[in-house]
């Protein structure tokens, strides 16, 4: 007998754009699941706020979310994840997927040169970042790259505009380059901006993301409780036909959402 729950949608949340970088991975990982998407834009940025007003801010769209009735939840941020995702996790039962700095992957490329890790500041002093840097001191030379500012700046401009290379041009100085092997994107704001970072750090810096393995992971764990849903099979074409629901906190929400459709568009997948 088919589990009821494999027709429900899939829940992820932001607190603005940059987890559509997220979405769009598993929407390629799973193409016949729903999806409903909250960017708490009244909010962002996350990275720069105290602990507890992360965590208060993510348990409400956490629960605005779980009222809509979902059968899993992805929270598609760094920052959130890092503050929140434990007690989310305490209080719904279905399974609960977060996002860490994707330093595992970067260590495990073994390569000569130090390990920058960009994230908001909250991101990097957090127990749980610094516990896997902890981890892995013994393998790599990982630097903290904190990036103030920078998601507010791709929430205005997320296609590589003046503001963003002169930013970054700044932030990768011959300075912080010098000794490089590969960079972790510890906010998922950044990976809509990673051509314009391999264009200021050169092609023989790896950056690495944890969005795929986001997705890989949600759908292992979906196979695991019986949640996957393969009973729509005409959306395997291309490009890929995904049904959404997007709900944003700021003032200008059609705007957001329009630029979320935009996004996702350019990543070959079409909002039904």
């Amino acid at each position: 007998m088919e589990n009821p729950g494999t027709k429900l949608p899939i829940g992820v949340f932001d607190s603005g754009i940059g987890g559509i970088s997220v979405l769009a991975e598993i929407i390629k990982a799973l193409p016949c699941e729903e999806f409903v998407y909250f960017a708490d834009t009244l909010h962002s940025p996350y990275g720069t706020k105290p602990e507890d007003v992360v965590r208060s801010l993510s348990i409400k769209v956490a629960e605005f979310l779980a009222l809509m009735g979902i059968k899993s939840l992805v929270i598609a941020c760094n920052t959130a994840t890092s503050v929140a995702i434990s007690e989310i996790r305490r209080k719904y039962p279905f399974p609960v997927i977060g996002m860490e700095p994707a330093l595992k992957p970067a260590v495990g490329l073994g390569l000569i040169g130090k390990i920058l890790v960009m994230a908001t500041p909250l991101t990097l002093k957090s127990k749980k970042f610094n516990v896997q840097v902890q981890y892995y001191k013994h393998r790599a030379e990982i630097v903290p790259l904190p990036c103030e500012g920078l998601v507010e700046i791709i929430e205005h401009d997320h296609s590589g505009g003046r503001e963003i290379r002169e930013y970054l041009a700044q932030v990768f100085s011959p300075a912080n380059t010098r000794d490089i092997s590969a960079i972790v994107l510890g906010c998922t704001h950044y990976v809509l901006i990673k051509k314009e970072i391999a264009d200021i750090v050169g092609s023989k810096v790896v950056i690495v993301d944890g969005n795929c393995g986001t997705a890989r992971h949600l759908r292992t764990m979906l196979q695991n409780e019986r949640l996957l849903n393969t009973a729509l099979a005409e959306k395997l074409h291309v490009p890929l036909k995904a049904q959404v629901r997007f709900y944003v906190s700021g003032i200008e929400g059609d705007v957001m959402i329009t630029k979320c459709k935009q996004l996702l568009q350019n990543d070959g997948i079409v909002c039904a």
